[in-house]
């Protein structure tokens, strides 16, 4: 197999090889634009936003930049409701209930996270995406076709070398190799045994000699000398979050931005709590005392519900203590500031 392509700036539009992790949660199109605008390319995570606040999100992001921006949506397959699995997790939970006055009775499940589908390709067509990233693997095909014929790039998510083969045979143009240090949620979709995924530096030269399309590294790098390694191990472009979360146009709360200041909150775990589906995140009480991973948690997105109202009520009293705070597991760049700032340190490296 011949190595991945080098970075060229008409692959993505792009001044730089630089991609900001869309981060869910943690930001809307404000981040994307400025990092857009600074000659990186911004990402907005569509996956939780109603139709209404996704149009709104790429308005933001049409009228705030000419230069090229993406788009991601999860395309996982929504799981049939297990009611057992349900009910050990309620209880499960019930301790921490009875401890913050919540009525299990009253919740209602929730709408979790919805996948890429033709009601969302019809809302998204008329911006037409320069670039649009998938996580949890790809839409169907007819779906791929219909978002390159906007003239969108495709990228895809690929936590080993087997799903990244797989993605480049099912259209993507570029490839992201997730290593097991990224923050947030694993990108898997071929298999869930969290053993078979390595860690960046010994995923991406393996995806680099697999491939003919580019391949964008991320997981740990946060800084000019990841940065350089990954592209010395034939990366075409490297993709960051955490390095973004304190950025002045993050929307990252109070509590996690705390958490991310202090020294415990270097410690991460992968965990299933929060959403059902392993994800890297800041340890706090919720994942100590549970798991990280339980196999009472409901498959994603459906473990939610259950521990929405928990959430809510814990953070109204300014606690992050059951919240997912996702971050990676190098917080060497992680300061405050905007993020144009940030993009032109990085910049550096290239």
């Amino acid at each position: 197999m011949s190595t991945a392509a080098p970075f060229a700036p008409f692959f993505l539009g792009t001044k730089l090889p630089l991609i900001q992790a869309p981060m869910a949660g943690v930001q809307g199109a404000r981040l994307a634009v400025a990092v857009s605008e600074a000659g990186g390319l911004g990402s907005l995570p569509a996956a939780m936003l109603s139709p209404d606040q996704l149009r709104a999100e790429l308005r933001t992001l049409r009228d705030g930049t000419r230069h090229p921006f993406n788009v991601n949506f999860f395309a996982h397959t929504p799981p049939v409701p297990d009611e057992a699995r349900e009910a050990r997790w309620r209880d499960r939970l019930g301790p921490y209930y009875a401890e913050f006055g919540i009525d299990p009775s009253q919740i209602k499940p929730g709408p979790g996270r919805a996948p890429f589908s033709p009601e969302i390709a019809d809302l998204v067509e008329p911006f037409k995406p320069p670039v649009v990233s998938f996580h949890f693997g790809l839409p169907p095909a007819d779906l791929i076709a219909r978002v390159k014929g906007w003239g969108s790039k495709v990228l895809g998510n690929a936590t080993t070398v087997d799903e990244a083969l797989w993605l480049e045979q099912h259209g993507a143009d570029a490839i992201i190799a997730q290593g097991w240090e990224a923050g947030g949620h694993r990108g898997h979709f071929l298999s869930h045994d969290l053993t078979r995924q390595p860690g960046t530096f010994a995923l991406l030269p393996q995806i680099v000699r697999a491939v003919r399309v580019p391949v964008i590294a991320a997981g740990g790098i946060a800084d000019v000398r990841g940065i350089r390694a990954a592209l010395a191990l034939g990366a075409s472009a490297v993709q960051l979050g955490t390095a973004f979360l304190l950025a002045e146009e993050a929307t990252t709360s109070a509590h996690h931005r705390a958490a991310l200041r202090e020294p415990a909150g270097r410690h991460t775990a992968v965990t299933n709590l929060f959403t059902g589906r392993p994800a890297r995140g800041i340890v706090n009480r919720f994942m100590r005392e549970v798991g990280p991973l339980s196999e009472d948690a409901p498959e994603f997105p459906l473990a939610t519900a259950g521990l929405a109202p928990l959430r809510a009520k814990v953070e109204s009293q300014g606690s992050g203590e059951f919240s997912s705070m996702w971050a990676g597991q190098n917080f060497s760049a992680v300061r405050e500031a905007p993020a144009a700032t940030i993009v032109a340190e990085l910049s550096a490296a290239f």
